[in-house]
């Protein structure tokens, strides 16, 4: 699976600039463009990986050694290849690359929120190493899991700066991978956008657990910080408030819907999977806001829950996966719960639920 953190239409918009000062930021976005294409191609005939057969991917799988950490951080210098070069294993000193660290300790930091909350050891459960290369390409302005591990560009310096630079895009990326050895949801539709969307849950959640902060403290912003101080925006997508990520004359408004009502049906970008996942995003942050508290600890668990349960199909619609999460969050909290209700409303409050769905 090659899935990159910025969107196909936002690469497509800044790859038309034409004027003198954002030249660099066109050259990368249509050159980013292209080597993503060639990537998805190259992976689009590859067989599944042994645990990722279409006869069921592990979605319990759990490991008995010890959980901790096994990351290499390696090298590209710019070139179009994976790993590189390794220049920092587990357990060594930071190095004199902000890159290489950044990506070092945004790796743990997901380790952390998924063994720590969920007893989930590593992204496939039974502790695989978590391997990430940095200084991908010339100027390559996105990051992505490959379905074996991160790799970051350092973006083009005029809209773009380092992919490592955000938490929530790591752990957003690795989610990824979780989402691939469970519910191995299909990239298309609506499936993808909450394939999307399940990874920005988890990214927020990573960069929440990281800095302790409450569903009422957290800024529910993903990619805060990878634009450079040249753009009017603050992240790519607002969980809190889909559509107002950003808004700058050259790149235009963020797209992306907080309501079934601005549903987009498209043929691009896999029918819209970084549009229409802000309306699930929209839904995990009204329950979370309305449980309180750590959102890992109440909508994030029944998330989690329903991600590696095995009532999920991989083609789940909306109104599907919230069905499943309201049935979770029962099963977990009890019928009668503020989690229950919470998850309820949520879905009801975006549109993909009507009110009075029974228990």
């Amino acid at each position: 699976m090659h899935s990159g953190i910025v969107p196909p239409y936002l690469l497509e918009r800044i790859s038309t600039l034409e004027a003198d000062h954002h030249a660099v930021a066109a050259r990368a976005a249509k050159e980013t463009l292209l080597l993503d294409r060639a990537l998805r191609g190259l992976r689009a005939g590859e067989p599944p990986p042994p645990t990722m057969q279409p006869d069921g991917p592990p979605r319990m799988g759990m490991s008995t050694a010890p959980a901790a950490p096994k990351r290499t951080i390696s090298d590209a210098a710019t070139k179009e290849v994976t790993p590189g070069t390794v220049v920092r294993r587990e357990g060594e000193a930071a190095v004199d690359d902000v890159s290489v660290n950044e990506a070092y300790d945004g790796l743990g930091a997901t380790f952390a929120l998924f063994e720590d909350i969920y007893q989930r050891n590593s992204i496939d459960g039974l502790g695989l190493p978590l391997n990430a290369t940095v200084h991908y390409g010339s100027q390559y302005d996105n990051a992505f899991w490959d379905g074996g591990q991160m790799v970051f560009g350092d973006g083009d310096g005029e809209v773009f700066g380092r992919f490592t630079g955000s938490v929530s895009v790591i752990g957003h990326e690795l989610a990824h991978g979780v989402t691939q050895y469970t519910a191995g949801l299909a990239y298309q539709g609506q499936s993808g956008a909450l394939n999307e969307s399940i990874s920005d849950v988890f990214g927020a959640l990573v960069e929440q657990y990281l800095g302790k902060q409450t569903a009422e403290q957290a800024s529910w912003l993903i990619g805060a910080g990878l634009f450079t101080d040249k753009v009017q925006g603050v992240a790519l997508r607002s969980m809190k408030a889909p559509g107002t990520a950003y808004d700058d004359d050259v790149l235009g408004k963020d797209p992306q819907p907080a309501h079934m009502d601005g549903y987009v049906t498209t043929k691009s970008d896999n029918g819209g999977v970084h549009l229409n996942s802000g309306i699930p995003n929209r839904a995990f942050y009204l329950a979370s806001v309305a449980i309180g508290g750590n959102a890992w600890d109440g909508a994030g668990q029944i998330w989690y829950d329903t991600l590696v349960g095995e009532s999920l199909s991989n083609t789940v619609k909306f109104a599907g996966f919230a069905a499943a999460t309201i049935k979770t969050a029962r099963k977990r909290f009890g019928a009668d719960s503020t989690e229950a209700g919470a998850v309820q409303d949520s879905w009801t409050q975006v549109g993909v639920v009507t009110k009075g769905l029974r228990k």
